[in-house]
């Protein structure tokens, strides 16, 4: 049985562990606005409006992270995709929300 190792000194970019942080943050932040309204029948404080608006600015803060750190040479991009992955889909989320909200 042939074993088959691959030794590097490759690491994880710190910008993009801190965009995918930042990513699992505002969508779990976002879910729990979500379904907290839903249970409320929409009659939710102001303050989920406020956290929203945090959700976002973390969003833009956490694509900007990812992309910077994929500009990093020889180290391991996977949680620069995930971060600016889920950072993407909560903006999309919001985007959704305002939008039914607007025309609704």
């Amino acid at each position: 049985m042939k074993k088959d190792f691959m030794f590097t000194n490759k690491e994880h970019t710190l910008k993009g562990i801190m965009a995918t942080i930042l990513g699992v943050i505002s969508l779990v932040s976002l879910v729990f606005i979500i379904v907290d309204s839903y249970a409320r029948a929409g009659e939710v404080p102001l303050q989920y409006g406020a956290v929203a608006f945090l959700t976002m600015i973390f969003a833009f803060v956490g694509i900007a992270l990812g992309v910077m750190s994929k500009s990093d040479r020889d180290k391991f991009y996977f949680f620069s995709y995930l971060g600016i992955v889920l950072n993407v889909l909560v903006l999309a989320a919001l985007s959704v929300i305002l939008y039914a909200g607007a025309y609704a």
